[in-house]
């Protein structure tokens, strides 16, 4: 997803033929004259001419692409589509009429158009219209590997029309193609000079390709104009690191910092950088900055977790992670239950009445009873108290009925911890890594069952873990900044051929 305004619906206009020659060989004067009407726009006349003809002539195609054509001009589109559906059940390839319901199913993105479009194509293989609205579609749906193959049929037909190149060169990177995308967007800047977000989208494909320092020029405007670019600074701090010009990185993303303080990610990509160069205590400064900023941030608890683990700073790296956890628990079950209103509203009692409704009527869905011990471990979390036993059994069920569901794993590892059951907190962790290497809080979980049993082992399994979450969180990081550099936003913006 890009950082620049997506379309709400392109406008391909196709060009209704309204001369004989389209209709092949009927060229009466009847159709002529209806013709003529439409060209000087008199669409009364013109309908009143096709109504009467088509009265003598109830199966004549053209006579009824003729009336969807009037009625799609004036404004009638749910006439004009019956009018061109009648006429291709007559006439299945009349190329009026497939045009006519194509551009009316395109407008609405109407999948339906693209049958249309492969018999228009069928009969012109080299339509490069047909060839940008199949990919344009096709991009709508997901279908980025359909959708680039199609543009590229299209050729020199997209490099006028923004919304296409915006598009084609999405899709590109989708599909990990930086090197391919980057020319793509830098027509699309060229196409735009007044827009920045193109010249973002250029960098951001330069720099995924490698051309670190090509990305770093593009960005140059953008940073330093009156009103620059938070975003901007952190793309460029990034490529900045990738040239091994580390102050530099440094600096850009302390502005992106005083530009947006209230923006965690760029806390967060400041201690990836902390990490890397071993400068701990200078990333939990600024940590501690951030957090003042964003309190309620579980992503920069686990970040200054990570950074006091680094320094065997292992109380505070645990309480820190804790209070991440506690942070999260509420977001860990709207992930999983966007439905939850209630809870989203801060009832947490009416949330549990709502899953415990759910479960009488599916008492095998591992979710739910992973969602219920969710909640009440959210609700009460103090050991040896009845929601937190009541927790441990709804989780311990989910398990039971989907072993691979590291969320419960997790959870059932956080009550083991709270509880001082450290034994099966490893367990639990273990497992979860098994299932899923990547599990942060499974790491985090190990770290901390490790330091209150088997010290022996801790000692030397420990420094292990905190590397491995260390790359895990960088990871993560990579993930959000590709996430943050192609972000949505609507406009109303339309093209024509």
């Amino acid at each position: 997803m890009f950082r620049h305004p997506i379309r709400a619906g392109l406008a391909f206009l196709l060009a209704l033929p309204l001369i004989a020659s389209v209709f092949g060989q009927d060229t009466s004067s009847s159709v002529n004259d209806i013709e003529a009407l439409i060209r000087a726009r008199d669409y009364d006349r013109a309908r009143g001419m096709v109504q009467t003809a088509l009265r003598n002539s109830p199966r004549n195609p053209h006579l009824w692409t003729l009336e969807g054509i009037i009625d799609s001009i004036t404004g009638k589109t749910a006439d004009a589509s019956k009018d061109f559906e009648t006429a291709l059940k007559l006439a299945p390839d009349d190329p009026a009429a497939l045009r006519g319901e194509v551009q009316i199913l395109y407008k609405s993105q109407d999948n339906r158009a693209i049958p249309l479009l492969m018999r228009i194509l069928a009969q012109d293989g080299n339509d490069s219209t047909a060839h940008e609205m199949l990919a344009a579609i096709e991009e709508k749906q997901g279908d980025c590997k359909g959708a680039v193959e199609q543009f590229a049929l299209a050729g020199a037909a997209t490099t006028s029309h923004p919304l296409s190149l915006e598009s084609y060169g999405k899709c590109l990177m989708q599909l990990q193609r930086p090197a391919d995308a980057a020319p793509i967007f830098q027509q699309l800047a060229a196409a735009l000079p007044q827009q920045t977000w193109p010249r973002y989208d250029l960098a951001v494909a330069l720099a995924d390709g490698g051309q670190n320092q090509s990305a770093i020029e593009v960005l140059a405007p953008l940073i330093a104009g009156d009103h620059p670019d938070p975003d901007a600074f952190r793309l460029a701090s990034d490529a900045y690191e990738a040239t091994g010009d580390t102050p530099k990185a440094v600096a850009l993303l302390r502005q992106a910092i005083v530009l947006n303080p209230d923006e965690p990610g760029y806390y967060v990509a400041f201690t990836a950088l902390c990490l890397n160069h071993e400068s701990f205590q200078v990333g939990v400064d600024m940590l501690d900055i951030g957090i003042r900023h964003i309190p309620r941030s579980s992503s920069l608890y686990i970040a200054r977790g990570l950074l006091y683990a680094q320094m065997a700073q292992y109380d505070n790296a645990e309480a820190d992670f804790r209070t991440a956890e506690k942070l999260d628990a509420t977001q860990g079950v709207s992930a999983y239950a966007m439905d939850l209103t209630d809870l989203q509203k801060n009832k947490p009692k009416e949330a549990i009445d709502h899953v415990r409704a759910q479960l009488r009527t599916h008492p095998r869905s591992a979710l739910l009873h992973y969602l219920l011990a969710k909640l009440l471990w959210a609700q009460g979390n103090q050991a040896g108290s009845p929601a937190m036993a009541e927790a441990q059994k709804e989780a311990s069920a989910a398990i039971t009925l989907k072993p691979d569901l590291n969320e419960a794993r997790d959870l059932l590892a956080d009550i083991d911890i709270a509880s001082s059951r450290y034994s099966d907190a490893e367990q639990q962790s273990r497992t979860a890594l098994q299932n899923d290497p990547s599990d942060q809080t499974a790491v985090y979980h190990l770290i901390i069952a490790l330091r209150h049993n088997h010290q022996e082992t801790a000692a030397s399994e420990i420094p292990a873990l905190v590397k491995r979450l260390s790359a895990l969180q960088q990871q993560s990081l990579d993930q959000e900044t590709a996430r943050k550099h192609f972000s949505l936003t609507e406009s109303k913006t339309t093209q024509s051929p």
